[in-house]
């Protein structure tokens, strides 16, 4: 089995600082991109950032210069540095990850249970 377990999220001002870690456990051969995605209150979830593998970053627009993506592939987690905060990013922030579970399996979409984050102004 595997889990993904956020944390790391708040309350925070308008302009503040939040890092969000996402760690992977379980039975893991191998792990490929990891992305962050977030649901605001009544809208749909959106993709805010990835990282492949090999280290390749993407952004939204909306969060690019402000938050930044970043993975510890010996610890099997990806973090999520947020600068600058505004109220517009309050949302619950889900970690995806493609993992595969055995040397031969395809990788499987995993997502976590989410993790609040408030901005307020």
């Amino acid at each position: 089995q595997v889990l993904l377990v956020e944390s790391g999220g708040g309350l925070v001002q308008a302009g503040g600082s939040l890092r969000l870690s996402c760690a992977a456990s379980g039975n893991i051969f191998s792990i490929n991109a990891m992305t962050w995605c977030r649901q605001p209150p009544g809208k749909q979830r959106e993709l805010v950032a990835g990282i492949t593998s090999g280290g390749r970053r993407s952004y939204v627009d909306s969060v690019k210069g402000r938050f930044t993506i970043s993975r510890d592939n010996t610890k099997n987690t990806v973090y999520l540095q947020m600068n600058s905060l505004k109220t517009e990013d309050t949302a619950v922030y889900y970690c995806n990850a493609a993992i595969a579970e055995r040397r031969w399996d395809s990788y499987r979409e995993r997502w976590g249970q989410g993790t609040l984050v408030t901005v307020s102004s």
